[in-house]
């Protein structure tokens, strides 16, 4: 164990912070602060403690554990000696002994043989003399699979000697001549995860991939032609075993953070004479901030019977401007002090992101006050609610002040200090900013430690060599910190560089002691580019999900710990925003070679991205990470009700009051799982408090008991529930929606609105709220049922005072629904959709009944509604020993295909019955997306499962893995199958049906399809991806941003008379045209959203009643986030997912007072088109910045001259929806041994149509794959940013080799690795997918299903085949038979690449409308006409009609099939190409392209 040298310990911290506190504390300690002159010895000790007692985990290296694992089969009978001669060598240099080094040799064909094990042999001279004697064990097949599983289930043990337990490196070297007969990816995966590490080496007759998948790491699966040519090898061997032994040791960190501060004067007339001190005390404090580099923000408030802002968060950017400022305060003046009233304007309207505050960057909050007397009003619930929204508050009192009303403010009461007046704050200058500093390194929110899911990613890059057994160990240490468990604490870890890999999930591993094994032997992968991002969308959709054991569904907390050590290669932005969005709480922890930026963009705060110097450093920051974990908080409901009260509810107002305390006191309210919010309305609502106000439920009781009638008229019931959403299920109220928390409403009302409610009711639903509306025998119930989530959920009474007579009924609603299936809610489930899988037991035993199950099979079938695209897909796989799939969910794409297989099903036999590994291999091969699944789409998944006896093996782990992957289960059984069997495997113990025979399967046909519609709901759970989008130019939504600053009073009503005409323009509509309009200054107003009008006439009355709003600062960063979050967004009618294109027009009359970069750039990452309009007071850089394009930047003069630019509008406007707005490209090129002399033609093909895209501006991502018998990744869509280095690498190209040429492997790895978001893809955010295939020749495994499953995907596929490839082999590979190119041979391909290119430009656009002709615009250049229809454009044969346009390969090719070359060889384009045109057929369809660019 190393040892720690005190003297040696440096711990580096702020100059600027912390020398103060070391020098002049010891000088003079401040007044009441005993606890105070400890805080940096504990910290220090604390540091210390932590180095010393951690004791560094090691691989000892002066010993291991090696196993042989020798192929014995028939093949290599004749090299067997070869192989054991080289197993003498290797020992020969080995120190064997019972502590040293010790050997197992294993030989294996069908079954596997051990021929000594760990601890059978002491001594060298043993084990060599062992090893001559081996004999040569025959037999067939090879099953290197079961091989690899045996001996780590029964070589790598502690019974057979096996010291993995004690940190002993573990090795297998296998010794291979063939490929496997049965699969050996599971096995290679379990041995990774246990920690084994495997080097693998074959002859030429091995499978090379199988050997790297196999080996630890692919650079470790060594090759030789003969077994006779092992000699040459074991340096190699040497050489690899080596680099496991590999260790290092420790260094110190450094933590780095801002802050804002907020301080809160008392201006009233008892703090005249000391107010000189207040401003100069403030002064002393900002002389110590770091203001100048951006990290510390100043606002100051000073209050009396009001709050007046004197300046804000983001009004000054220098330490100079704020000093300019204090020196120049004045004393407010007046009374009474109503410090309630201040602290809860502080948090409405200066703890806010608009007013400056970065609380939701995770910036602390510091809040101090100087108060010198008692507050009039209450204090109570304002300074609780800033303890929520987390705001650290220090009250400083004079002798006048209540000391008990400033301990409730502080945030603690050791936080409330005294001074005798103002004139003594010198006094308790230095314990605040202490104070301060400790509380911003201590995260401030209390946990619920009962459970989390934590999943640690590791940056496995080979930059990160030296440092991963420091990452080790790190996670070992927090590990042993956790009370793993099943149902306590769980723990996944996932390694990456380029890619990710999983070494175990958080359901792989339920003990404490199997985490921590599974954490020693992790080994460091290597590879680079190293690919933050696509590894954080990785973990978000492979690890942090209910199959892989995520129970964040159920409120547990989900944290991320990220060990990195270098800049990402890909962008972090958009992953790091999902895992937030999803709830996902990540730690970052990064080295002075990790870009801190980014780091703090992927922390859920940026103070939570935590700093070392050194990876060996991180048990310094051990302490810290304890602490910011600990601010995850478990989840439970935010329940808000809504109470009517309107002058109609008067008398019944004490039974709503009496039925909230009652619900009330059902819930979970002190362990912070439920939070509760009440809100009273009649005209207007009236929040009484909100969801954060109150953190037990005795203050919620106290409050509700108090509650007094609002009285008032009308009813806007409409309004009020705008309200709430708006307003309290927001964040910043306390909701906690987006962590995935449900959202319950219960309305209380008590007669008929006279506003409407449609809109408003129907936002909540979409905003996933869960509303029950209780009304009385004078409301209206058909409004109620509109109102409430379900109509079912519209409850009545007759009177208030019978509301106890629901309480039971809305309790068991609510827990029915948020425990069941509210949890899901933000998630849609298309039900009227369903994967069928029908598993059926072929076993010898059901022979006879086996005609009976086929045709149940078929009789459920046919009430289905099959298609390609319409609801129901069907799989049939039936099993025995072994399952054997009849065909796939994809297999078939009409029922009539379906009946006609099922028909003719034949029983399969075979013994002994393996119910549990027939459904593990549907879980794995069946309910998959490459198989036809749609689970990842929302589709239900049913399994229904017919058996007839019990099962030989185990069928617990692999039901349960079912379940967790959603898919609803029938298990129904004869009178010979296992019930208990049958129970456990059915998605819930009714599910499990039983017939006498299967005869009499008739019998329960219409209980299992009952069943089935009813359980669909409850058990889906899966997220709605919205594959590709094609962008929907028929309709638009449209959002205006307006500034209404105090700047633009004079130009508004030319504003609103643009807007006005602008509409005038459009066809507005609820499937057509949808336009909002927001107004904005300091903060965003929405006057109307995209769903709340539905007709031209409503838009235009609305933006007729448009009135300034005024205000300053001018703050459009903040406005384009606000229109980002909350306008463009399902729920406020934006159809951005459907496809539909989004257009804000911003509206500006000056430049912004805070940074529009941020938001400028989501908005485009989220494929927003924006159109600035400034005036000459704008700042013309900051617009083009915010336009989509710098060119989309208008100007005007003045707002009145804004007719001059509504052409110019419109223009723009037209091209934005003409214009796609990207493309990723992968190019499929074969490097089989068939295609040498073509490559370089193949290279320079993709070099040139590379030359023609926008890579360099984001737009077009390129990827290229080579294959043969198997794919190789060039590069991926997310390598590279540039044209260049795509250009240079392109360029660098080699020729890969290899036979067979399996092309249909080649497009299942496109699919299933390529055309991922983890690769680059943008499919997901509506991004075009092309696919360019180059094949030389047929291929020799079939194409179908996975060209059928890349069409499936949305990819347009573009096949260019030579005169050796198959035609009709590549019409089925591509999108449509006529995208199918051909060439002579592969240097002919320039005569096909404008051709490639026009199509997939007029692919990509051709949903987009045709722009008017203007007669006389396409003149003929010959003097043929073509008759396809009235208005003429020029083609390669003569004049083409306006008609012809269309899907261009399609239409055009019907009109003349030589036009153009399309459809046809390059020969017969030279053959048949007009001779007046008198060009090349390159140029001929550059004319083309020009046309149909126009």
């Amino acid at each position: 164990m190393p040892y720690l040298c005190l003297s040696s310990l440096t711990f580096p911290v702020s100059s600027s912070n912390f020398s103060p506190l070391w020098t002049r504390r010891l000088q003079r300690p401040p007044q009441n602060c005993q606890l105070y002159l400890f805080f940096p010895f504990i910290f220090f000790f604390a540091e210390v403690m932590m180095c010393c007692l951690v004791v560094l985990f090691s691989v000892d290296t002066a010993k291991k554990d090696i196993v042989f694992l020798l192929d014995g089969s028939d093949s290599t009978r004749n090299g067997f000696p070869a192989m054991r001669d080289f197993v003498e060598r290797v020992v020969d240099k080995l120190n064997v002994g019972e502590n040293k080094d010790r050997v197992s040799v294993v030989q294996y064909s069908r079954d596997a043989e051990v021929h000594f094990y760990l601890n059978s042999l002491n001594t060298r001279e043993d084990v060599v003399d062992s090893v001559r004697a081996l004999r040569h064990r025959g037999g067939r097949p090879l099953n290197t699979g079961a091989a690899l599983q045996f001996v780590r289930d029964n070589v790598f043990t502690t019974s057979s000697g096996s010291r993995r337990l004690q940190g002993v490196p573990q090795m297998l070297i296998l010794l291979n001549g063939g490929g496997s007969a049965d699969s050996v990816d599971t096995p290679a995966s379990a041995l990774k995860q246990q920690g084994i590490f495997v080097i693998g080496i074959g002859t030429k007759s091995s499978d090379s991939r199988e050997l790297q998948k196999i080996s630890h790491e692919p650079s470790h699966a060594l090759s030789v032609s003969e077994f006779t040519d092992l000699p040459t090898v074991q340096e190699q061997l040497s050489s690899v075993m080596s680099a496991v032994l590999v260790r290092a040791t420790p260094v110190t960190p450094t933590v780095t953070a801002g802050r804002d501060f907020v301080f809160l004067l008392d201006g009233s007339d008892g703090t005249r004479t000391g107010f000189p001190a207040m401003r100069d005390f403030v002064q002393r404090v900002v002389e110590t901030l770091s203001v100048d580099d951006n990290k510390d923000r100043v606002s100051v408030v000073q209050y009396s019977r009001d709050p007046a802002v004197q300046f804000y968060l983001n009004t000054y950017t220098t330490k100079g401007e704020i000093l300019d400022t204090v020196r120049g305060l004045r004393h407010k003046g007046g009374r009474p002090l109503n410090t309630g009233a201040a602290l809860q304007y502080l948090r409405d309207n200066v703890f806010t992101a608009s007013a400056g505050s970065r609380r939701l960057e995770g910036v602390p909050q510091v809040l101090v006050l100087l108060s010198g007397g008692r507050s009039s009003d209450s204090v109570d619930a304002p300074a609780s609610a800033l303890k929520q929204l987390g705001v650290l508050t220090f009250a400083i009192g004079t002798s006048r002040s209540d000391r008990s009303e400033m301990q409730k403010i502080a945030h603690d009461p050791s936080y409330a200090l005294s001074v005798s007046e103002f004139t003594d704050l010198p006094s308790v200058q230095q314990q605040l900013q202490s104070s301060v500093l400790m509380c911003c390194l201590v995260v401030l929110f209390s946990v619920d430690t009962a459970k989390k899911d934590i999943v640690f990613l590791l940056d496995g890059s080979d930059s990160t060599r030296n440092g991963f057994p420091a990452m080790r160990d790190f996670v070992e240490r927090v590990v042993d910190k956790l009370n793993v468990g099943e149902n306590k604490d769980r723990v996944s870890v996932v390694q990456y560089s380029r890619d990710a890999e999983v070494h175990f999930y958080l359901n792989s591993l339920n003990t404490r002691e199997d985490v921590v094994d599974s954490v020693r032997a992790l080994r460091h992968r290597g590879g680079r580019p190293l690919n933050t991002g696509a590894a954080l969308q990785f973990v978000r959709d492979n690890v942090f999900t209910t199959s892989s054991g995520s129970r964040r569904l159920q409120g547990v907390p989900q944290m991320l710990i990220l060990l990195n050590g270098g800049g990402s290669a890909d962008s972090v932005d958009t992953p790091a925003s999902a895992l937030k969005q999803q709830g996902i709480f990540v730690i970052g922890i990064g080295t002075k070679s990790s870009d801190s930026r980014e780091l703090q963009k992927i922390s859920h705060e940026p103070s939570h991205a935590l700093s070392v110097s050194e990876f060996t450093d991180l048990p310094t920051v051990q302490e810290q990470l304890s602490s910011v974990m600990s601010a995850v908080k478990p989840a439970g409901r935010d329940f808000v009700f809504l109470l009517d009260g309107s002058d109609g509810t008067r008398t019944g107002f004490p039974a709503m009051r009496d039925f909230v305390q009652r619900v009330v006191e059902t819930l979970s309210v002190d362990d912070n799982k439920d939070r509760v919010s009440v809100v009273q309305y009649s005209r207007d609502p009236a929040v009484q408090f909100y969801l954060n106000t109150y953190t037990t439920k005795g203050e919620i009781l106290d409050t509700v008991r108090g509650l007094r009638h609002k009285g008032g008229r009308p009813l806007n019931t409409g309004a009020a529930l705008q309200y709430l959403r708006d307003n309290v299920f927001t964040a910043s109220a306390g909701s906690r929606r987006l962590e995935g928390v449900p959202q319950v409403l219960v309305l209380l009302s008590g007669g008929r609105s006279s506003d409407s409610v449609d809109a408003p009711a129907s936002a909540l639903k979409q905003l996933g709220v869960l509303t029950f509306a209780i009304g009385t025998s004078r409301s209206d119930r058909s409004e109620m049922q509109k109102i409430a989530h379900d109509p079912s959920y519209a409850l009545s009474v007759s009177e208030f005072t019978d509301l106890p007579s629901v309480q039971q009924q809305l309790q068991s609603s609510v827990d029915e629904e948020v425990l069941m299936c509210c949890l899901v809610v933000l998630f849609s489930v298309d039900t009227a959709k369903k994967d069928i899988v029908f598993l059926l037991d072929g076993s010898d035993s059901t022979r006879n009944g086996f005609p009976a199950m086929r045709d149940f099979v078929e009789r459920v079938v046919d009430k289905l509604n099959v298609g390609e695209n319409k609801d129901h897909r069907v799989s049939v796989v039936q099993y025995s020993r072994d399952p054997a799939v009849q065909f796939y969910l994809n297999t078939y794409t009409t029922k009539g295909e379906i009946l006609d297989t099922v028909r003719g099903l034949r029983h399969k036999g075979g013994r002994p019955l393996n119910t549990g590994a027939a459904l593990q291999y549907l879980r794995d091969n069946v309910f998959t997306a490459s198989a036809g699944s749609r689970r990842l789409e929302g589709v239900p998944q049913v399994l229904v499962l017919l058996s007839g006896g019990r099962s030989s093996d185990s069928v617990d782990a692999p039901a349960s893995a079912l379940k967790q992957l959603g898919v609803l289960t029938f298990a129904i059984g004869t009178s010979r199958s296992d019930r208990s069997e049958m129970q456990k495997i059915a998605h819930d113990p009714s599910y499990a049906l039983s017939v006498s025979e299967f005869t009499d399967l008739p019998s329960v046909q219409q209980q299992l399809q009952s069943s089935a519609g009813e359980g669909m709901l409850g058990a889906s759970s899966g997220y709605t991806i919205h594959p590709f989008a094609i962008v929907d130019t028929a309709k638009k939504d449209i959002v205006f941003l307006l500034d209404g600053s105090d700047s633009t009073r004079n130009g508004f009503p030319a504003m609103r008379d643009f807007v006005e005409r602008v509409v005038d323009k459009l066809n507005v509509g609820e499937n057509k045209d949808r336009v909002s309009v927001v107004q904005y200054s300091r903060d965003a107003e929405v006057h109307f959203y995209l769903n709340s009008l539905n007709t031209r006439e409503d838009v235009v009355d609305s933006v007729r009643a448009l009135r300034h709003r005024g205000g300053r600062p001018l703050n459009t960063g903040a406005a384009l986030q606000f229109v980002r979050d909350n306008v463009f967004t399902t729920s406020s009618g934006s159809r951005r997912l459907q496809g539909v294109p989004q257009m804000l027009i911003l509206l500006n009359g000056g430049g912004s007072a805070d940074s529009v970069d941020t938001p400028a750039s989501a908005l485009k990452q989220q494929g927003i088109f924006v159109i600035g309009i400034g005036t000459k007071s704008s700042d013309s850089r900051e617009l083009q910045k915010i336009s989509h394009e710098p060119s989309h930047a208008l100007s005007v003069s003045e707002f009145t001259d804004l007719p001059t630019v509504q052409e110019q509008l419109s223009s723009v406007m037209s091209a934005v929806l003409r214009k796609p707005a990207g493309r990723d490209f992968v190019f499929l090129l074969d490097g089989s041994d068939g295609t040498r002399t073509g490559f370089p033609a193949m290279r320079d093909f993709v070099q040139r149509v590379v030359e023609t895209l926008s890579v360099d501006d984001n737009k077009d991502r390129v990827s290229v794959v080579q294959y043969s018998r198997d794919p190789a990744v060039q590069f991926y869509l997310n390598t590279y940013t540039t044209k260049g280095e795509i250009l240079d690498t392109v360029r660098g190209l080699r020729h890969k080799g290899g036979r067979p040429l399996n092309t249909g492997a080649a497009l299942q790895y496109l699919r299933d690795n390529v055309f991922t978001a983890s690769a680059g893809s943008r499919r997901l955010e509506g991004v075009p997918q092309v696919l360019v295939l180059l094949s030389g020749g047929r291929s020799s495994d079939s194409v179908d299903a996975p060209a059928s499953a890349l069409k499936q995907l949305g990819v347009l596929t573009f096949a260019i085949g030579t005169s050796r490839s198959d035609r009709s082999e590549m019409q089925k590979i591509a999108h449509d038979p006529s995208y199918a190119l051909s060439v002579s041979e592969f240097t002919d391909l320039p005569s096909v690449q404008q051709q490639l290119q026009s199509s997939v430009d007029e692919e990509v656009t051709k949903t987009t409308p045709e722009l008017p002709t203007v007669p006389g615009m396409f003149m003929s250049t010959s003097g043929g006409q073509t008759e396809c229809g009235r208005k003429q454009r020029p083609c390669l044969c003569g004049p083409v009609q306006q008609g012809c346009r269309g899907p261009l390969l399609s239409q055009l090719t019907q009109h003349k099939r030589g036009c153009c070359g399309f459809g046809q060889s390059a020969e017969a384009q030279r053959r048949q190409t007009p001779q007046h045109w008198g060009s090349p057929p390159i140029r001929q369809g550059q004319r083309l392209y020009n046309l149909l660019r126009e």
